[in-house]
């Protein structure tokens, strides 16, 4: 990580380099443990670097999430409309999580958009 706040890349080699860190480096409880140690020992200006890249990373991660939740309700619900899929976007990771689950037990677009309701109240 500090090799990468010292580089100073340009966002698409960014991104490059984030993919394979996501796909290849995910880090176990220990390991994760041995990073955030490591991590303080940065100084300021480093960390909060560090820390844009790593919440770069999992913002990534939640819009892949969002977008493949979005294409399994395709899949078995047929098409959506734009507003549905609009509020499936603004969901919060927890409930993206509880909607992948959920999706399921849909027959019908009116499953989704009652859940969709019932979860925005």
């Amino acid at each position: 990580m500090r090799l990468l706040v010292t580089l100073k890349l340009d966002p698409a080699r960014m991104q490059l380099i984030s993919g394979f860190v996501d796909t290849y480096l995910t880090l176990n409880q220990a390991e994760e443990t041995a990073f955030q140690r490591e991590l303080k020992t940065f100084q300021q200006e480093e960390q909060e670097e560090v820390m844009e890249i790593v919440t770069s990373w999992m913002t990534q991660g939640i819009e892949r999430e969002k977008a493949l939740i979005i294409r399994l309700i395709k899949r078995k619900l047929g098409h959506i409309y734009r507003d549905i899929e609009v509020k499936i976007r603004e969901l919060n990771i927890d409930k993206i999580e509880e909607l992948g689950e959920a999706l399921f037990d849909f027959s019908t677009l009116q499953d989704l958009e009652n859940w969709l309701n019932t979860t925005n109240q």
